[in-house]
């Protein structure tokens, strides 16, 4: 490939990037797909439903991913999330943080996303200081003092974090049949709960996890397979298209919506062009939005009052600053993260569980007091 040949590439990219996230975000609003509500169902009225969701989505990203990875369609350590260092303190710190500010936000990144599409404007407010605070805890001041703290807690694995990478070194085998041997036994056993009850059995629970599940595996072939370049005819060297990292992704929202509102702050700089994230928090808003429309759901919505209001934006906050911490959002590390078997992604989602419910023991704490 040329260079002249390059910029259609991008593009087409990018309109596969912005159609896969029109439909996740209509899949979200339609099943009310939502990991903070999940956690609140189970804790709130023992409803396992969204939970379930989660689990059969979980399942189809890592069979889908790890089976690219061993047909050679995906280079499993092309992302950010299966490289030597695991940073488990800031997967676990950040990932609480993260878990509390979703609680007290209403939903994580991607579910206000959602909410947005639905005419939600308390969600538009926090999107705009969650990307702010995402800003800073990326370049800016809270940067420095996460390089300067949490970063400095690793472990050093130099086969990478991969757990089919580290089963290979310490084990007999190849990488390859670890990897499928531990993508079938996590999904199997995932599957295997979910249909354990009749609640997981639900026409929604599968349109939801499965059809989310999929489309992060679809998004990973377009960044690992479609937007790759073994010989980027600028540099001739590999290259990623239109990724903010440089390496193959797939969806993600915190550190996204950071880079979109930069985009849209210095729109005119010609150094700021459209990647798969900004393209992807703007798809999600999209799909969710018509979906929204075309059911008949959707409705303008605004803070009850102050104390409303200062809880989403403090929670906002949290969410921004946890969720760079932590290297993703209940979507990044959650669902992508885990669907390349990343020891650090598995630690960040348990961090994230556990912040989400220590902040609903605050609500109930809160309602009480009241």
């Amino acid at each position: 490939m040329d260079e002249a040949q390059l910029p259609a590439l991008m593009h087409q990219v990018l309109w596969a990037v912005f159609g896969l996230a029109v439909l996740f975000g209509a899949i979200s609003q339609r099943t009310r797909f939502c990991t903070m509500g999940a956690i609140a169902d189970v804790v709130t009225m023992g409803d396992w439903r969204r939970a379930r969701m989660w689990a059969v989505a979980i399942a189809v990203a890592v069979l889908a991913f790890n089976g690219m990875a061993a047909l050679g369609v995906l280079d499993a350590g092309g992302s950010i999330y299966t490289g030597p260092r695991v940073l488990w303190l800031s997967g676990l710190l950040g990932g609480a943080v993260f878990g509390f500010g979703m609680v007290l936000a209403s939903g994580c990144i991607s579910r206000n996303l959602v909410r947005l599409g639905g005419g939600n404007l308390k969600s538009l407010v926090v999107l705009l200081v969650a990307a702010v605070a995402a800003g800073a805890t990326l370049r800016g001041l809270t940067a420095v003092l996460r390089v300067a703290t949490v970063e400095k807690v690793y472990v050093e694995l130099p086969a990478g974090q991969s757990l089919p990478r580290v089963l290979a070194a310490a084990f007999q085998g190849t990488e390859t049949s670890w990897m499928l041997a531990t993508a079938a036994l996590l999904a199997g056993g995932l599957v295997a709960w979910v249909l354990s009850r009749r609640e997981g059995r639900g026409a929604d629970v599968w349109l939801a996890g499965a059809g989310v599940g999929a489309l992060v595996a679809a998004l990973w072939w377009v960044s690992g397979h479609l937007g790759f370049l073994p010989e980027d005819p600028r540099t001739l060297e590999p290259a990623y298209l239109v990724t903010n990292s440089r390496r193959m992704e797939s969806i993600s929202t915190i550190a996204p919506v950071a880079y979109a509102l930069d985009w849209l702050l210095m729109f005119s700089d010609q150094s700021k062009t459209l990647t798969l994230g900004i393209v992807t928090v703007a798809g999600i808003v999209v799909g969710a939005a018509l979906m929204a429309w075309r059911d008949g759901s959707f409705r303008w919505e605004g803070f009850a009052g102050v104390e409303d209001l200062g809880l989403h934006l403090a929670g906002a906050t949290c969410m921004g600053v946890g969720g760079i911490v932590a290297m993703g959002c209940t979507i990044g590390q959650g669902i992508t993260g885990v669907s390349t078997l990343s020891i650090g992604s598995f630690i960040a989602l348990a961090g994230m569980v556990a912040g989400a419910l220590l902040g609903l023991r605050y609500q109930a704490w809160r309602l009480d007091r009241l």
